[in-house]
């Protein structure tokens, strides 16, 4: 049973809160909160504000590079020819966009690759060993210190495809051997009668690879910078973020021996990586090599009027 001393407190406490609530509601309390939370929408509707005037920068900004791309780029390249290698997470979008700027550029396009999952997997490393030691064309030798399957893929790749002044082209027979036993190898992909020799190759990958990715990024890596080795010079090419992790890019801006074979461009899904791949390609031609883009280990947002990185 409730004693009368109970029921007493009880009533105090409730009489206690409506003066409390009543208080907060239209007191010095409330009005402070209510200056406070008006402060504060203040505050974001500013910050949008910023984002929407950042955004719109951006995007002019954009289409200017769009604009401007076609006369930037003319005749960079022309009577040079051009392999595409494509890894398995290149976006399609970003695909065509370079080719697309490759013929802007000038540029013979000289087919178009693709690495499959399988290659990346390195399950089957054993079996591509035998393979590329059995399709290497005769007189020619891969480098002795290539032992990895990306090195020496790349470096066989180079061989059939890639030519320089001081090289020449592997046989029709001999490329057509190695390209085809390497497809039904399951190791690459291409359309029959499409690939050509080339001087110079440009590599394009996706996204960051993700922390189980073991090995991908690596051999990516240097299947780029063998192969551009072997010809003119090459670009390795991604999204933006592709320079992170152990991504390809951000393999090859982390050793020396790979950077200085190879140039990097880290935003090709932006209007301005795709013109600074075009110019990384004609400075790759000339002997400058650089990271270009705007994520880790990059040097440069771009080439410079002289073909080398800007400051």
């Amino acid at each position: 049973m409730i004693s009368l001393r109970q029921h007493a407190v009880s009533l105090v406490a409730v009489f206690l809160a409506l003066a409390l609530g009543l208080f907060l509601g239209s007191g010095f309390v409330g009005d402070r909160v209510n200056s406070l939370t008006g402060t504060s929408r203040d505050r974001i509707g500013d910050l949008e504000d910023q984002r929407d005037d950042l955004n719109a920068k951006l995007n002019a900004a954009d289409s200017f590079d769009r604009a401007i791309a076609p006369r930037l780029v003319a005749n960079t390249l022309r009577d040079k020819s051009v392999l595409v290698v494509t890894a398995p997470n290149a976006a399609e979008a970003d695909v065509t966009a370079v080719k697309e700027n490759l013929n802007d550029a000038g540029a013979r396009f000289a087919g178009q690759i693709a690495l499959t999952d399988e290659l990346l997997s390195d399950e089957n490393a054993e079996q591509l060993r035998t393979i590329v030691d059995q399709t290497i064309p005769p007189g020619a030798m891969l480098r002795a210190e290539l032992t990895d399957s990306g090195g020496r893929l790349g470096d066989l790749l180079g061989t059939v495809l890639l030519y320089n002044k001081g090289s020449r082209p592997a046989s029709a027979n001999d490329r057509k051997t190695a390209l085809s036993t390497l497809r039904d190898g399951g190791f690459i992909d291409y359309v029959d009668n499409a690939v050509t020799p080339a001087d110079l190759v440009v590599v394009v990958t996706g996204d960051e690879f993700g922390p189980d990715s073991g090995a991908q990024g690596a051999l990516v890596a240097k299947l780029a910078a063998t192969a551009s080795a072997r010809g003119s010079g090459g670009v390795l090419v991604g999204r933006t973020g592709s320079a992170s992790g152990s991504s390809p890019i951000a393999i090859v801006r982390s050793d020396p021996s790979l950077s200085n074979a190879v140039s990097t461009v880290d935003n090709v899904d932006q209007p301005t990586g795709l013109i600074t791949t075009i110019l990384a390609l004609a400075a790759e031609k000339k002997g400058s090599t650089g990271a270009y883009g705007t994520g880790p280990g990059a040097s440069s947002v771009t080439v410079g009027v002289d073909g080398k990185p800007t400051a």
